[in-house]
């Protein structure tokens, strides 16, 4: 199960709807171990296609230094699909290489770019194989108050 901040989510899809027609993507880093996303980092798709995302190397580079001396690692990975469901494709498993990452996909086709519900997936994925998960949106992260949780 993913749980996820709402402002985080939000920052997701504007991303997306910002970057249609090419895919966006990004990563959402949290404290080594927690499972928690708590800082979204915005990536450039070097590949600018509608159909496929490439993280630059040297932006990715950069941001896993920055983790490793924020002792974060990445805890969401995410990109946009433009003209299709928001399921893995072939591409996208076979790129999958964090295995204790929850792979978040945003639809914006159909018209979801420009306005109207956005369909947001989380899936892991591990060894080619793709599991959808739950995903709990919470207003803000309080492990007192589980009433808070809000599912999407």
């Amino acid at each position: 199960m993913l749980t996820i901040e709402r402002a985080i989510v939000d920052a997701i899809i504007a991303h997306a709807r910002r970057d249609h027609p090419d895919e966006a993507c990004g990563v959402v880093a949290g404290a080594f171990g927690s499972d928690r996303p708590t800082r979204h980092v915005e990536m450039v798709n070097a590949a600018m296609s509608p159909t496929f995302y490439e993280f630059d190397s040297g932006d990715l580079l950069r941001l896993y230094r920055e983790m490793d001396d924020r002792d974060e690692e990445p805890v969401v990975i995410y990109h946009s699909h433009t003209a299709t469901e928001a399921y893995p494709s072939r591409t996208d498993v076979n790129l999958a290489s964090e295995p204790n990452a929850h792979y978040v996909l945003v639809s914006t086709a159909g018209g979801a770019h420009e306005s109207g519900p956005v369909d947001v997936r989380s899936y892991r994925i591990t060894g080619g194989e793709v599991a959808e998960e739950e995903v709990v949106i919470v207003e803000r992260y309080d492990d007192d108050t589980p009433e808070q949780k809000a599912e999407v």
